[in-house]
């Protein structure tokens, strides 16, 4: 899951991207409003995580300005202001949730993974799609209660396939999903792609990945 962190105070912006990273997600991590929106616009952002109180702007204006470009992915709040009016005015700008700092990181974490299955349209942490069963907690594939030896890439891929079921998505876009900097290139993303077909062929009667030529892939859930 590709993940932007807005939080100013540099050693928990440190230790979010740490603890996100470890729980297998890319992190953009920035300080101010500005280099959030530039990241907004230019990455395929899933999930946010903002502070209130940052050097250039207040995070309750920059969650309007996210919703006011039409940015769909979950917004969750993160702030040492424990008064309910801040509560109420964030949620109410477009926020998901709130957690009030200091905090315990699995409750971050299930909180996002929460905010996530919602904005999919999932109610538990178990997806059935395309043959196969993803667990977006334990971040595992199964088939037929027999886990997949995946990568932390390869599974990354898969995920993100199963959250835009029949959309066309482009080597670029992985990428930016798979990679900070964009430091990947189509060649890594071409081998990533035939690994995992490869092993979803073997445990499944049709690989559920197919090829739009020109544009990228697709994951077909029949």
């Amino acid at each position: 899951m590709l993940i932007l962190v807005v939080e100013d105070d540099p050693i928990l912006n440190h230790h979010l991207t740490v603890q996100l990273q470890d729980a297998g997600n890319q992190v953009y991590a920035v300080t101010t409003v500005k280099d959030a929106l530039f990241f907004a616009e230019q990455y395929p952002i899933e999930l946010a995580i903002v502070d209130l109180g940052l050097p250039d702007g207040d995070g309750i204006q920059l969650i309007k300005k996210f919703r006011a470009q039409e940015r769909p992915f979950p917004v969750l709040i993160l702030t040492a202001r424990a008064n309910w009016q801040d509560k109420v005015d964030g949620l109410n700008a477009g926020a998901d949730d709130y957690l009030v700092k200091p905090f315990e990181v699995q409750e971050l974490l299930a909180r996002l993974n929460a905010l996530v299955r919602r904005s999919a349209g999932y109610v538990k942490a178990e997806v059935n799609c395309a043959g196969f069963t993803l667990n977006l907690l334990t971040k595992e594939v199964s088939v037929n209660g027999n886990v997949l030896e995946l990568t932390a890439f390869e599974y990354q891929i898969l995920e993100y396939f199963v959250r835009h079921p029949e959309q066309v998505v482009s080597k670029q876009r992985l990428i930016d999903t798979l990679y900070r900097d964009g430091d990947g290139d189509s060649n890594t993303i071409e081998v990533l792609i035939s690994r995992l077909r490869k092993k979803l062929a073997n445990v499944l009667p049709e690989v559920p990945i197919s090829t739009i030529r020109g544009q990228g892939y697709r994951l077909i859930n029949t």
